[in-house]
């Protein structure tokens, strides 16, 4: 089983290739181990050269309000004052620390996530 590393596009075209070629492979067979190298070598390939950004935090909150059922109301314990939690959410009030904090621990949003620096109206003017 000849299998080299996946260092650029040509060689990750052609490990695609193998895979699809290789995809219906029967369970412990000699295809199926190469086809499990393959694709552990093009995931890794795929995890450094296409990172995904992490998203706005506004819209990491907004989606996992959304995704969970939450209202603007569901968020004033991590935020305050219905008055702040729709200053956040329209942009024209920044996240602080503390919101941040309780966000990430009562919600489970990634601090890495939250913490980015994002547009709000404020910095506009």
């Amino acid at each position: 089983m000849e299998i080299k590393p996946v260092k650029n596009e040509a060689d990750y075209r052609v490990a695609l290739e193998e895979i699809e070629r290789l995809f219906d492979a029967s369970p412990d067979t000699p295809e199926a181990d190469r086809l499990e190298v393959l694709t552990t070598l093009v995931e890794a390939y795929e995890e450094k050269q296409y990172t995904i950004p992490l998203p706005d935090p506004i819209e990491a909150i907004l989606y996992h309000m959304e995704s969970r059922g939450l209202s603007r109301r569901d968020l004033e314990v991590y935020i305050g004052s219905r008055a702040r939690v729709s200053e956040v959410l329209n942009r024209k009030r920044p996240l602080t620390m503390e919101m941040i904090r309780n966000l990430h621990r009562g919600l489970g949003i990634p601090a890495e996530v939250l913490i980015q620096p994002y547009h709000t109206f404020k910095d506009a003017a």
